[in-house]
């Protein structure tokens, strides 16, 4: 319990603060003009903080630690699809509406919230 503790220490505040940097009603153009270098080296961080979750959190227990594992999944896959389809998710995310980004950075939003709660909370568990 201490490791996930420790990682969604970690990943939590992170996811929290990328998403509220992103979100459209912030900065409202920021994948409006993506370039494939800049997703792909998006991919490459995904993908290496993502592999470095799951080599040390692989655990499927059922309470809120699985979030952590999850999240580092999510982020491997989701950084192998940037790496090695950098064109077409730029192209496709340039041409997403706002409201779209905004439902799906909402709901992202929500297991960052949770994994920073267990994280810093007091007591056990």
């Amino acid at each position: 319990m201490e490791n996930s503790r420790r990682i969604a220490g970690l990943v939590g505040p992170t996811i929290i603060v990328t998403i509220l940097s992103e979100f459209p009603l912030v900065q409202p153009h920021l994948y409006d003009r993506q370039i494939p270098p800049v997703v792909y080296l998006s991919g490459v961080l995904l993908f290496v903080g993502g592999l470095a979750i799951v080599r040390v959190h692989n655990s499927w227990v059922r309470n809120w630690t699985i979030l952590v594992t999850i999240t580092g999944w999510a982020a491997l896959v989701l950084g192998i699809a940037r790496m090695f389809a950098a064109s077409q998710y730029q192209r496709v995310s340039s041409e997403t509406s706002a409201s779209i980004f905004i439902v799906l950075e909402a709901a992202l939003l929500l297991p960052g919230i949770v994994m920073t709660f267990y994280a810093y909370r007091s007591g056990k568990g």
